[in-house]
This record gives structure tokens, sequence and C-alpha cells, in this order.
């Protein structure tokens, strides 16, 4: 069974250059790719800047997806918050939003959702993990520490598959080698600089799997209009689920 994951740091669809909120930048981007999953950081709920949107409801309206999940974390002072969000072509449940905060630092979380992927006439279980890490090199260190210490691994058989993505800010690409390898993870391709969206210089955004699924290619999104949607590129990995 093939499937498509898209993950990206939309950056509450406010583009990274001209500062404009045009969410319907994000939600062509994401079109054109036409993922069965997708990723998304920095969404934005009921926040003036973003014209009160409930934005996983506003892009997933317009992408027609309606299996949804919403995660918020970072509660703003005008009103509002943002957070992370699921958005699947097949239905999704068990949904948690799992504190990742380190303190005194900026609170961040992991969200996790089942999706139920259909495979001729049975349905396969996949555990989707989607998260937005500190700015700081320990604030990471310790939050996938927690992440993989904490969350359930322990109900997964080992062919389970499971996909772990999203805005990990890993400045040097080391993150996958350091915990997400030792802990079974495959990186979905080679590792690829997203952040800044104008003139990619970091790989800050990334995709992992394990068990039944594996990534058969991963890369980022050249569009013009990638670039000029939010201040990260999205990236895309083409996978393979194994039928049990």
């Amino acid at each position: 069974m093939r499937l498509r994951i898209l993950t990206w740091n939309i950056h509450k669809g406010i583009g990274g250059v001209d500062r404009r909120y045009r969410p319907e930048r994000i939600v062509s981007v994401i079109a054109h790719y036409d993922p069965d999953v997708v990723l998304l950081q920095e969404v934005d709920e009921g926040a003036k800047r973003s014209q009160r949107h409930r934005q996983v409801d506003h892009i997933g309206d317009a992408l027609e997806l309606p299996h949804r999940a919403y995660g918020p974390n970072v509660t703003l002072r005008r009103g509002g918050q943002y957070g992370n969000a699921i958005l699947s072509r097949w239905p999704v449940d068990d949904v948690h939003n799992f504190d990742l905060t380190v303190k005194p630092k900026k609170r961040r979380a992991v969200l996790f959702a089942r999706c139920h992927v259909p495979i001729g006439t049975h349905t396969r279980l996949m555990a989707i993990f989607n998260m937005h890490l500190g700015l700081a090199g320990f604030e990471r260190n310790i939050q996938l520490k927690r992440f993989l210490k904490t969350h359930p691994f322990d109900q997964f058989r080992a062919r389970t598959p499971i996909v772990a993505g999203g805005d990990f800010n890993d400045l040097w690409g080391t993150l996958g080698k350091k915990h997400f390898e030792p802990a079974g993870f495959a990186r979905a391709g080679a590792l690829v600089n997203t952040y800044p969206a104008a003139l990619p210089m970091r790989p800050l955004d990334g995709l992992y799997v394990r068990g039944d699924l594996t990534a058969d290619r991963c890369f980022r999104s050249r569009m013009t209009l990638a670039r000029e949607a939010s201040d990260h590129v999205p990236l895309v990995a083409d996978c393979t689920i194994r039928r049990l």
C-alpha cells in the first residue's frame, strides 16, 4: 500500500518574507502534492493575526481531508492559540496531545493519533506523532528522551507502522542518529534543508518511520509558492505500508 505523507511548519499561514496572511497559498502547495496524511506545525485557532480562523478546519475543508486532530500548545495574549495539527484522508482516533515542555521554555507538545489505513479489504493502524521541538539544543535532547520514554511505544508491536515527524529545529541534523535511530526509526530519505524557505540552509524539519512503514523517497518542495507561503518549505515522503 503506497501513501504520501507531508510535514510543514506553516508559520500560521503568514509568509516568511512578505508577512501577509494568505492561507490559500498553504492550501495550494499542499494540494499540489496530494498527500494522504499531513502534519502541520504553528497552526492557529482563534487568533486575530489569522482572521480568527480555526486553521485545522479552514485548511482541512479546502483540501477535502475530512479526518483531523488538533493540539493547541501556546496561548496568545490577544486571544487564540496555536499548535500542531494532523489532517488525514482516512479516519483517525485515540488523539492525545502530550506535553514536552522544558520549563521555563515555551510550551511544546507532540500530537498523537492512530490512523486507520485501508489495505485491500483490511485496515492497518498507523501511529502518527507530530511534534514541534524547542529552540535550544539541551531542550530538544530532553524532549526527545522524554518522548521516547514516556509515550506509548510499549503498546506497539515491532511491526506496527509508525511515523514521527514535524519541526524538530534540528539545526545540525544530529537528532536522528542520536535519538531516533537507536529507537528503531529510519530517516525518510536523506538530510534535507528546509529553513529558511527563501534559501534553505538548515534541516530543521524531518520525518522518521518504523515498523512496517518504509519511505521510498523523501524530498522538499521547490515550488516558488511554497517559499512564499511560510518561513519553512514542506517535506514530502512517499511511503509503503506492508501487509500483515
